[in-house]
């Protein structure tokens, strides 16, 4: 048998009336940051996506190659992009009908009076069935959800591409800094010697009398002091090879890391191009246009919530006091329902206002991001600059301090001068060879700094997903 048919038409028209003018706007174009013409300092250096090659270190490279495929935090990046991806499907599924099984089976005991003779008997009961719904998405709510989820993904896969940015940045300037604590080692055994050296030959002329015992305890303690600063070096080194090797993904103390002790030269300054080309190119200014998008559809469905919901459910089913009468009776039905709110309290109008003021603070954090890298390139530039003259006012220096050691030294030997002017000339020079070697560390950082504020997005294997499975396997271990 079959159920009274439905007059669908009639509900369409009612709900195109009371739907009259209640559509939802179209999106408002989000305000720009007024972008300056051009950068203070312009290079013509090559820009790599790979930024890390310019640099012709193979030892930097395999750590960054290394770290890109074994961090934990820039896995969890992907995982994040995973659920995303996830979600998105789950928001698309309401544009399909959902269609459902359902199946049942009862058993029903008689038990018959005595008017009608002793005895008693029972029947089965089975119903075998299709459920099916759908909700007519007439003011467009289910594909704004679904176009706002998928903005998400893209914001996520920016995301992964700003901890990749991030990752390789940190692993470079890790690595440079650990290289120049290296060195520093090696400056100050060289100095060490020179101390002992200069200690041996004050002993000697001490015992001829010639100089007296104060000039020999000053040596001996620039010695001492010279030698109290080896094990900080020591355990700065092995503090940043800690940090190296978490930034890896391997444990510290059991990472295999490059014996180097040279850094490399610095390149030549990239050509960034415009500061409209940089915008484009960061993901992170990316994924806070795509979180604009993203809210901007959220807003849409938050107002198309308020209008009246017109959905289809059907119904197929079988039944049977037998199996093999199952097919031979069936019921259908179609319904359509109509949902139109009408007093909520303000809630629908509520949830507009918040997701409405949620696409303003989007917009702003967006103008925020794009000021900020903008800064971030400026910054780098100059203090680049900055560090290059500083650098070479300290190669001026360290020059000049040779010279004066050597010439205080020589009119030391003849009498012409005391023994502190001597130690102070001394003390000077190797704090100079120590700095030199910070400040060319620095200036190579700071052009990890622009490559890192000027750097887009590069290829990056995706990894498969962790399961508690691998939890249990390293707990058996």
């Amino acid at each position: 048998m079959n159920a009274p048919g439905v007059r669908p038409g009639l509900l369409l028209a009612a709900l195109v009336v009371l739907g009259c003018g209640c559509a939802a706007r179209a999106p408002e174009t989000p305000p720009l940051v007024e972008l300056p013409e051009t950068f203070s300092t312009v290079g013509d250096g090559q820009l790599a996506d790979q930024w890390w090659t310019v640099f012709a270190d193979p030892d930097l490279s395999a750590l960054i190659e290394q770290g890109l495929g074994a961090n934990f935090d820039l896995r969890s990046a992907w995982d994040r992009l995973a659920q995303a991806e996830a979600i998105a499907r789950r928001e698309t599924a309401p544009l399909f009908p959902s269609l459902d099984l359902q199946a049942s089976t009862t058993r029903t005991e008689l038990t018959q009076t005595a008017a009608q003779g002793s005895g008693a008997g029972g029947r089965n009961d089975v119903r075998l069935g299709i459920a099916t719904s759908y909700e007519i998405d007439l003011w467009g709510r289910v594909r704004a959800l679904r176009s706002a989820a998928r903005r998400d993904v893209d914001a996520r896969v920016a995301d992964v591409d700003i901890a990749a940015i991030t990752l390789s940045a940190e692993i470079a300037a890790t690595w440079f800094e650990l290289v120049e604590q290296r060195r520093q080692v090696d400056v100050l055994d060289a100095q060490i010697g020179t101390n002992e050296r200069v200690l041996e030959l004050i002993g000697l002329r001490y015992q001829r009398g010639r100089v007296a015992a104060a000039d020999v305890l000053r040596q001996r303690q620039l010695l001492e002091s010279t030698r109290g600063e080896r094990p900080l070096l020591e355990a700065r080194a092995g503090v940043l090879e800690h940090l190296l090797a978490t930034l890896i993904g391997v444990a510290p103390g059991t990472a295999d890391l490059p014996a180097a002790r040279a850094l490399p030269e610095l390149p030549e300054l990239p050509a960034a191009g415009l500061p409209a080309d940089v915008i484009a190119r960061r993901p992170d200014v990316h994924s806070a246009y795509l979180a604009i998008l993203a809210e901007d559809r959220r807003l849409a469905a938050a107002r198309a919530d308020r209008y009246p919901r017109l959905s289809l459910t059907g119904n197929a089913s079988f039944a049977a006091r037998d199996l093999r009468d199952l097919f031979d009776n069936w019921l259908a039905t179609l319904t359509a329902n109509l949902v139109a709110p009408l007093l909520d309290g303000g809630s629908r109008a509520a949830e507009v206002d918040r997701v409405r003021a949620v696409v303003s603070e989007r917009v702003h954090d967006y103008g925020q991001t794009v000021l900020i890298a903008l800064r971030e390139v400026e910054d780098a530039l100059t203090r680049e600059r900055a560090q290059r003259e500083y650098l070479a006012s300290l190669v001026a220096q360290l020059e000049t301090s040779r010279v004066v050691v050597e010439r205080i030294g020589e009119q030391y030997l003849f009498g012409a001068t005391d023994y502190l002017e001597v130690l102070t000339a001394l003390a000077t020079n190797q704090n100079l060879q120590r700095r030199r070697e910070t400040a060319v560390r620095e200036l190579l950082g700071f052009r990890v700094e622009l490559h890192r504020a000027i750097a887009g997005r590069f290829g990056v294997t995706r990894p498969e997903l962790a399961g508690a499975d691998a939890l249990a396997a390293g707990a058996d271990q």
